[in-house]
């Protein structure tokens, strides 16, 4: 009995167990099942959902049906930047990271915590507090976040590659999870690669689909603006060609416009136009076409005011003017001021105005204006009309010029016609036309021979009854003549001062007095300028002619009344007397004469001179007296002196103008003008200019040692450096082996070398203002170079031609002096008066408002060994 109990208790037992297995294997089924469908439903939704966000947000709620992932995130690395991004979080704690840790950088603060640890490891993560506590303390992790009871976070792989973290965790201590948990959110994580990788597929074709139907519609609009611009381009060459073929239709002009009208119409919508045009005269506007879509009148030709069809000629620009434009314009002034009642501009809405270029310069315009604000121009329309225009006013300038073509056909033969009737009346006056011809050739011939302004003849008839003379007296050896070359000292400083008017009256005056010094069957003769000649026709001897020459020199000393003003005036004389040897020819006892003639000049003037020939002697010692110049210049024998430039008004010693001299063994001392006249004969100047800088380079200490270092050199220096590179080049050389300070340096250049070769002296200054010298212009007002000149040359001085300083009792002279002082003032130049002679012109040009100069009556030239002495007398 008791071991049937036994037996009982034993298969109840172990009907219990089996129970008990019934029913774990009954659950595991069930949970097999549930996880069966919810992984159905996820494969499903990997296929059904459009976006990341919605198969997350589905993947959450499925995964919800498997285990405890109330908790739940999913973080995904960017393969573009390599940063983690969290696209969904869901969370009973805390806020999304980025809102709970705003200062950080999510990407770095995920890479710090467990989800970077999964990621760097590529390992599924179980972590309770104790796994948590040791990866802090190992530095593997930073804490981030809530306290958990666990964390499971299993790695997202794609090609063998993590490209995520799926996350889950637990802040229930009776939430666990397992092998099983682990294992179902790795193949989870599997689906959501697999997805992502199709979403990111779908999403980068719809993109590029996106793309190229943009680009595919940005063709089409391209091609569509093509097809535009050809018919757009086509209708243009249309619309040139008839504008080409108005331009030669024989249509009258109202057609003609008419057409241009139609024409243009065909590019863009025109209502209201109409085209202007001025006269040759550039005063008066007309209008030969008006059209208006309110069927106003043309208007009337009106002279030229301040409307906006003036604005367009003045401006010479196409404009394209907006009402505010208008308004604008107006308040300005710059339209209707003059002229309102023009003003019919209120009502217009736009308004295009187009220069038309005829004949060379803008002579009208066309003009396009709307009424209405639902038609608007672009300046693409102005473009177009622009373009158009050109071509408008070539067909409007040939259209003119063939009605003025028409109509000068239509004058010429009405002149043909009255030219045909005139030349029947001609004949008649033939004959007296003829007389008159001859009476102008008579006229011509007298005119050949004889001078226009006094009348008296002229050199080629001079020439032609001289040897005439001279051939009759070769015939009859007792008959003598003498030839007298006259040529007045003064002309040149009277015609510059008093003007050309006055110099021919004052030749004019001097041909009428010569006549009362010879006798009737002489010949009085002007060569030109200032020159005349007297033919003195069987003298008895040489007697006779110096008689004659003495009268003329009397008869020509006379005062002389220009300009309300008594004007002195003298003579130089060159006298040539026939020789017996037959030699002579018109023009050797011509040149004779002019020789005779400058040595009279030589002499001081007012006097005359008889040529003897002789003076070859003293032509052969002028050569030789050049030869020796050569020699003095080589061997050094050439002495330096100094003419101090002072102050006026205090007599200080302010500069000095170093001057050479030559003591001559026969001739004595030679002077530096005299020097110049040998040197500028044998071509000499440059060599003795070098000589000169070379001298006052050697002595330069010296005078530094005996007046101290506050004075300046100024030295006159030869234009013919500046004649070539070579001479120029030259000059600057000498110039910098100067050994002193260059500032001190003041290089002076005659002002009638300049007025004949400007641009050579414009050039070499600049290129000498660059060594630091000062430079300037010196015998200023000799040739009278215009003011303006000064302008153009980096000069620093000017030095007055002495002969002013001599000539401070003349009114004249005196306007002269103050007109150069303002001006250098003006320019703000230095000026210097030279040749000052006595006290009193000191006194008469400090008051014009000379502060400097030189000359005898305020220092005469030294020698550096009595240079104190002398300077101080």
């Amino acid at each position: 009995m008791f071991r049937e109990e036994t037996l009982q208790s034993t298969e109840t037992v172990r009907l219990h167990k089996r129970i008990a297995r019934l029913k774990v294997l009954a659950l595991k089924y069930k949970r097999a099942e549930i996880t069966q469908n919810a992984l159905l439903d996820i494969s499903n939704l990997a296929a059904s959902v459009s976006t990341p966000e919605e198969f997350y947000s589905s993947l959450h709620q499925s995964l919800k049906k498997l285990i405890a992932a109330d908790n739940f995130f999913i973080a995904t690395l960017n393969p573009v930047t390599g940063r983690i991004e969290i696209p969904f979080f869901a969370d009973e704690k805390d806020l999304h990271p980025q809102d709970c840790y705003p200062n950080e950088d999510l990407s770095q603060m995920l890479y710090s915590g467990l989800t970077g640890y999964v990621l760097k490891t590529e390992q599924a993560l179980v972590c309770n507090n104790d796994t948590y506590q040791q990866l802090v303390n190992s530095n593997a992790i930073m804490p981030r976040g809530s306290n958990c009871h666990l964390w499971v976070g299993v790695p997202i792989r794609s090609a063998e590659c993590t490209t995520g973290v799926l996350v889950v965790q637990s802040y229930d201590s009776n939430i666990h999870y397992g092998d099983i948990e682990v294992e179902l959110m790795n193949f989870i994580s599997h689906h959501i690669s697999a997805v992502v990788e199709r979403l990111q597929y779908q999403e980068q074709l719809e993109l590029a689909i996106e793309t190229r139907t943009k680009e595919l519609s940005i063709a089409y609009n391209k091609l569509k603006l093509e097809v535009y611009e050809r018919r757009r381009a086509e209708r243009l060459q249309q619309s040139l060609f008839e504008i080409a073929d108005l331009a030669t239709s024989n249509i009258d002009s109202l057609e003609f416009y008419e057409e241009l009208h139609r024409v243009i119409s065909h590019l863009i919508p025109i209502n209201n136009c109409f085209i202007s045009l001025l006269n040759e005269e550039r005063n008066t506007l007309s209008f030969p076409y008006f059209v208006s879509q309110f069927d106003l009148p043309s208007p009337k030709p009106r002279a030229v005011s301040d409307g906006l069809t003036e604005y367009i000629l003045l401006n010479h620009k196409p404009r394209l003017l907006e009402r505010s434009d208008i308004n604008a314009l107006i308040q300005s002034g710059e339209l209707y001021c003059e002229a309102p009642e023009l003003n019919d501009t209120q009502e217009i809405n736009q308004w295009i105005g187009l220069p038309l270029l005829i004949h060379g310069k803008v002579s009208g315009s066309l003009t396009i204006y709307s009424y209405s604000y639902s038609q608007n121009y672009q300046e693409k329309d102005l473009e177009l009309l622009t373009f158009v225009s050109q071509h408008i006013a070539t067909a409007i300038e040939k259209k003119l010029s063939s009605e003025s073509l028409q109509l000068s056909y239509e004058q010429l033969e009405e002149k043909v016609h009255e030219r045909t009737q005139a030349l029947a009346c001609v004949n008649e006056d033939l004959e007296e036309e003829i007389h008159q011809r001859k009476r102008i050739e008579r006229q011509l011939v007298h005119d050949a021979k004889h001078d226009n302004l006094t009348g008296l003849p002229n050199r080629a008839m001079f020439m032609e009854r001289l040897s005439q003379t001279i051939k009759h007296a070769r015939r009859h050896t007792l008959d003598k003549f003498a030839v007298l070359f006259i040529d007045m000292d003064r002309f040149k400083l009277l015609n510059d001062t008093l003007g050309h008017l006055e110099g021919d009256r004052f030749l004019i005056e001097t041909a009428k007095r010569l006549h009362f010094c010879i006798r009737s069957n002489d010949m009085l003769a002007r060569l030109g300028g200032d020159e005349f000649v007297i033919l003195l026709d069987s003298v008895g001897n040489q007697k006779d002619a110096e008689d004659v020459a003495e009268r003329v020199l009397v008869e020509l000393s006379h005062p002389f009344t220009l300009s309300n003003q008594q004007v002195n005036s003298s003579a130089s004389i060159g006298v040539a007397m026939s020789d017996s040897s037959n030699s002579d020819t018109s023009e050797s006892v011509l040149r004779n004469a002019d020789n005779a003639m400058y040595q009279a000049k030589s002499k001081g003037k007012g006097c005359y001179v008889i040529f003897d020939h002789g003076n070859n002697k003293q032509q052969v010692q002028e050569l030789e007296l050049e030869n020796e110049l050569k020699m003095a210049l080589k061997k050094g024998e050439l002495q330096l002196s100094y003419l101090p430039i002072m102050e006026l008004d205090t007599e200080r010693v302010i500069a000095f103008e170093p001057r050479l001299f030559w003591h001559h063994p026969t001739l004595g001392k030679v002077k530096q003008l005299q020097l110049n006249n040998i040197a500028e004969h044998c071509n000499l100047l440059i060599e003795l200019d070098n000589y000169l800088l070379a001298s006052i380079n050697e002595g330069f200490q010296t005078l530094e040692q005996q007046f101290g270092v506050d004075f300046h050199l100024q030295v006159s220096i030869s234009s013919q450096h500046l004649n070539h590179k070579h001479a120029l080049r030259s000059l600057k050389n000498k110039i910098k082996q100067c050994g002193f300070d260059l500032s001190k340096l003041t290089l002076f250049f005659n002002e009638k070398a300049f007025v004949q070769n400007t641009n050579n002296h414009i050039n070499a200054f600049e290129i000498l203002s660059s060594l630091n010298v000062q430079l300037g212009i010196e015998a200023y007002g000799s040739a009278h170079s215009a003011i303006s000149s000064l302008t153009f040359l980096p000069i620093q001085s000017l030095k007055l031609d002495p002969s002013y300083a001599t000539h401070l009792e003349s009114e004249q002279y005196l306007k002269l002096i103050k007109a150069y002082y303002s001006a250098a003032r003006a320019l703000e130049l230095e000026i210097f008066a030279v040749g000052i002679c006595s006290k009193a012109h000191c006194q008469v040009l400090s008051e014009i408002g000379f502060k400097k100069g030189q000359g005898i009556a305020l220092g005469k030239v030294f020698e550096l060994n009595s240079a104190k002495n002398q300077a101080c007398a």
